[in-house]
C-alpha cells in the first residue's frame, strides 16, 4: 500500500471515528451500560511509525558474504506502519484481538571502495493474535498491555553486486510480540489509542530483528444499547378550586384523625450513581428532591431506604455495594433536613432479583434502590 493510500485510510477512519463519537454523546449517557461495554465486539484501527532494529554488524556480514570490506554504511530503518483489527470484550479488564498490519519497509547499503556496491531492502507484514489485558484509571483513561503472537512474511529484496547470484527471498514464521498503551474513551463506544508493540522478526538477511511500532488508532465498539434514564413522575397538581360565596358558618366539627400515609419508590442505580460508585449523582438528588417534595404535609415516621444489585460478582461485594448505596441515599436525605433517627437502610445484594440476570435488561432492573416513606398526612408537630 502506498505512503498517500494509507494517510487516505487513516483520515477516513478518524472522521468516521469523530462522526461516531458525536453520535453516541448524543444519546446524554457516556457510560449508562458498562455490563455491554465489558462483553462488546469492536473493530479498529492504527497508524504511525515503524523502526527497524536490526544489528549493524549483522547487516555488513549478509551483504559481503562474497569477502568484500566495507569502507562505508547507510542505512534507512523508519517507514510509515498500520494496522487493522477486531476484537472481543471478555470482562473489564481482558479482551482478545485479532489483526493484519504491514511495517513498511528499511533498506541497508554498503560500498567497498570500488564501484561495487551492497545493498537489500527487507519488509515485514502479517497477522496477530493478542490477549490485551487493560488497568482502567478513570471511566474514561485506562492503562493496557498486549501478548501476542504474530504470523509474519518478511521479503528481502538483493541491490547491487549483492543480487548476484542471490534470489530475492521470503520468509514465514510464528513469532512474539508485546506492547503497552494508554486509552482515552469519549464514551462506550468510542476511543482513541496511543500505544507503542514490538515485533520479533527473521528475514534474509539471517538476523534477529526487533521492529517497533509505535502509533495512534481508533476503536469503535458496536451495538450500543439506546439509553433510557429513569425519571421519577410527581403527582399531578390538584385541579384548581373555583371560590364562592362563603356559606354560613356551621357548628365547628371535631379534628379529623390523621391519614396513614406510605409512599414506595423504586430508583434504578444507573439513575443515582455512577458504574461501582456510591455517590448520589445530581439527577439522583433531583429525583429524590421530588420525593421530599411530595411529602410535604406529611408527618414523617420511617424512611426506608433498600440497595439492590444483581448476580454479577461475588455475593460478598454485592451486599456491601447496595448497603453503600442505601446509606449514600440516606446521607443525601438527611443533609435535606431529615431526621437522621427516622432512616433505616438494609443492602440486599443479589438476594432479591426482580427481573432475570441472565439478560442485560433483567440485570439493570436487578441494579436498585427502594426508599418507603411511612407517615401520616395531617398537621406537623
Amino acid at each position: 500500500m502506498k505512503l498517500s493510500k494509507k494517510y487516505a485510510t487513516m483520515t477516513a477512519i478518524a472522521a468516521a471515528a469523530v462522526l461516531m463519537s458525536q453520535a453516541a454523546s448524543a444519546q446524554d449517557a457516556d457510560f449508562a451500560h458498562p455490563e455491554w461495554a465489558n462483553h462488546a465486539w469492536y473493530v479498529g484501527a492504527g497508524y504511525g511509525q515503524s523502526r527497524g532494529n536490526l544489528k549493524k554488524s549483522s547487516i555488513v556480514n549478509a551483504l559481503t558474504a562474497g569477502g568484500n570490506p566495507v569502507t562505508t554504511y547507510v542505512d534507512n530503518d523508519r517507514d510509515p506502519g498500520y494496522k487493522i483489527f477486531a476484537g472481543k470484550q471478555l470482562n473489564r479488564n481482558f479482551a482478545l484481538e485479532a489483526g493484519l498490519f504491514d511495517l513498511g519497509q528499511f533498506s541497508y547499503a554498503a560500498n567497498s571502495g570500488t564501484p561495487s556496491s551492497f545493498g537489500t531492502r527487507v519488509g515485514y507484514r502479517g497477522a496477530n493474535i493478542d490477549l490485551v489485558t487493560s488497568l482502567p484509571f478513570t471511566e474514561r483513561v485506562a492503562f493496557f498491555t498486549r501478548l501476542g503472537m504474530t504470523y509474519t512474511t518478511s521479503k528481502t529484496w538483493w541491490t547491487g553486486a549483492a543480487n548476484a547470484g542471490r534470489p530475492n527471498e521470503k520468509e514465514k514464521n510464528w513469532k512474539p510480540k508485546v506492547g503497552l498503551g494508554l486509552e482515552y474513551k469519549f464514551n462506550e463506544a468510542v476511543a482513541v489509542r496511543g500505544e507503542w508493540e514490538r515485533h520479533r522478526m527473521d528475514d534474509g538477511l539471517r538476523t534477529k530483528a526487533n521492529v517497533d511500532l509505535w502509533s495512534l488508532g481508533v476503536v469503535y465498539k458496536f451495538g450500543r444499547p439506546a439509553y433510557t434514564p429513569v425519571v421519577y413522575t410527581p403527582a399531578p397538581a390538584p385541579a384548581p378550586v373555583v371560590e364562592t360565596a362563603p356559606a354560613p358558618m356551621p357548628a365547628p366539627a371535631p379534628a379529623p384523625a390523621p391519614v396513614p400515609s406510605s409512599e414506595k419508590v423504586s430508583f434504578q442505580s444507573s439513575a443515582l450513581f455512577d458504574f461501582d460508585k456510591a455517590i448520589v449523582k445530581p439527577e439522583g438528588k433531583a429525583a429524590l428532591d421530588e420525593l421530599l417534595k411530595k411529602q410535604e404535609g406529611v408527618n414523617t415516621e420511617v424512611i426506608v431506604t433498600v440497595g439492590h444489585t444483581d448476580s454479577k460478582g461475588t455475593d460478598a461485594y454485592n451486599q456491601k455495594l447496595s448497603l453503600r448505596r442505601a446509606e449514600a441515599v440516606k446521607a443525601y436525605l438527611v443533609s435535606k433536613g431529615v431526621d437522621a433517627s427516622r432512616v433505616y437502610t438494609e443492602g440486599k445484594g443479589e438476594s432479591q432479583p426482580v427481573a432475570d440476570n441472565k439478560t442485560d435488561a433483567g440485570r439493570a432492573e436487578n441494579r436498585r434502590v427502594t426508599v418507603e416513606v411511612v407517615g401520616t398526612r395531617g398537621t406537623k408537630k
